[in-house]
């Protein structure tokens, strides 16, 4: 499959159309339909079209105009119902505007092929949608696997040539999560670079919007249109970098294939010249504690949801459901002192990595788990539990994070996560660029 870049320098050349592009991406829509809540057909073929007579007329909007790519169903695009996810939503009226993110992908020719289906209100790592199906992971379709989530559409669509990437969100991995399972690249983006006017929020101390896409540079051509701001760095070569381990926390209970994998990653990295060196950070051990009465995600859901619960509260995902109730018992006092234990682990852990170009650690501690496993309660919230645990940190910290493949060919999809610093983007992308090279 063609990376954006390739297919900007084929569009260039005249050896490709817009429209030849997106009716290969619905074509692709066939290995698995679930990966979508709405194709939009007529108005995509439309836009394509428009943006091949531009390029003909020499005005295209931007070098990759006619791209498709794909939007999360909690971002709102005129005319569409924006139902993040659920029924409860499927009554509203359509949204009067774009999201702000999608008003600039269409601003530069972008094509928009659908909406992608998710967790319901984005609230679970699994990727399990009971109202419209739950899309599987591309590896082992005979089994049925999780594609993780919330982005869990996304994922898939990127995976299975379903158009150039995506917009997903991600509040505590929903980006990285699916990138992981699915086998592709996620980014979550310094959360304040990209607006969130427009999407339907979970947590408004969390929530970000990033990219999900088939490569680095991919992720890093959406986010810097959708940032409006080229994230760039000069490349970087591998030799060099200063890549620190992060040995507490994230690597317990590993899956094999994930310990392994990972192994793997890291010898190949330092072989190839990469300064390896392993850190702790003992404050992230207090994580769960504090999140222990709901955690932002809860509290700031539950401000959001109370009025819709009240009239439709039936129409949700009973796991949905009570995952956000737990926001009703938390006090002012609970919520001020989340805030305050944020600010003091963003200033605890800032000096203990500033001195490196990376923080690594595996994006997710198990390869994709059976669909089938999750109808246990026990095990759906401890899969989840698990899969959320490593992407979560960096949301509480605040920083930008990566999550790209590190599997051999044929292995089980396992994530390799870069952290950088808080505003540090551009720069990760450019480590993040050079680490996927070396891994390829």
């Amino acid at each position: 499959m063609l990376t954006i870049e390739q297919a900007a320098d084929a569009l260039a050349a005249g050896t490709t159309t817009a429209r030849a592009l997106l009716e290969e991406s619905f074509a692709a829509v066939a290995r698995e339909p679930l990966a979508f809540m709405v194709l939009h057909h007529a108005a995509a073929r439309l836009a394509a079209d428009a943006q091949d007579m531009l390029r003909k007329a020499g005005r295209p909007p931007s070098r990759y105009a006619g791209i498709p790519v794909t939007v999360k169903d909690l971002l709102d695009e005129a005319g569409q119902v924006t139902r993040a996810g659920s029924v409860a939503l499927q009554n509203a009226a359509p949204a009067l505007a774009d999201a702000l993110v999608v008003a600039r992908m269409q601003a530069a020719g972008l094509v928009v092929m659908g909406r992608t289906n998710m967790v319901e209100f984005a609230f679970s790592g699994l990727g399990v949608n009971p109202h419209f199906g739950t899309p599987t992971s591309p590896w082992d379709r005979a089994t049925g696997r999780l594609p993780g989530g919330s982005s869990s559409g996304a994922a898939v669509a990127a995976a299975d040539g379903m158009g150039f990437g995506g917009l997903g969100s991600d509040t505590g991995g929903s980006c990285r999560i699916p990138a992981a399972l699915c086998g592709v690249v996620g980014y979550k983006p310094t959360a304040s670079r990209v607006p969130l006017a427009g999407a339907t929020p979970l947590s408004f101390s969390l929530d970000s919007i990033g990219p999900i896409a088939r490569s680095v540079g991919c992720c890093q051509v959406i986010d810097g249109i959708i940032a409006d701001s080229a994230a760039a760095h000069a490349a970087l070569p591998l030799a060099g970098l200063r890549l620190a381990v992060l040995r507490n926390y994230v690597e317990e209970g590993l899956e094999d294939a994930v310990a392994n994998a990972y192994a793997a990653a890291l010898s190949r990295l330092a072989a190839l010249g990469a300064r390896l060196t392993d850190i702790r950070i003992a404050e992230i051990e207090v994580l769960p504690g504090v999140n222990a009465t709901g955690g932002f995600a809860a509290s700031e859901a539950w401000t959001w949801h109370h009025d819709l619960i009240d009239r439709a509260g039936e129409h949700y995902d009973p796991r949905i459901l009570k995952r956000i109730r737990r926001g009703e018992g938390m006090s002012a006092e609970n919520y001020i002192a989340l805030l305050a234990a944020r600010r003091n682990l963003i200033a605890a852990v800032a000096p203990q990595t500033a001195g490196f170009d990376a923080v690594l650690a595996p994006t997710c501690p198990l390869t994709p788990p059976a669909i089938a496993a999750i109808e246990d309660e026990r095990e759906y919230n401890r899969i989840n539990t698990a899969l959320l645990r490593n992407t979560t940190v960096f949301n509480f910290l605040d920083r930008c994070s990566i999550s790209i493949p590190c599997q051999r060919p044929g292995e089980a999809p396992v994530g390799l996560m870069l952290t950088g610093e808080h505003g540090g983007d551009g720069r990760l992308f450019a480590v993040a660029a050079a680490v996927e090279a070396a891994l390829a």
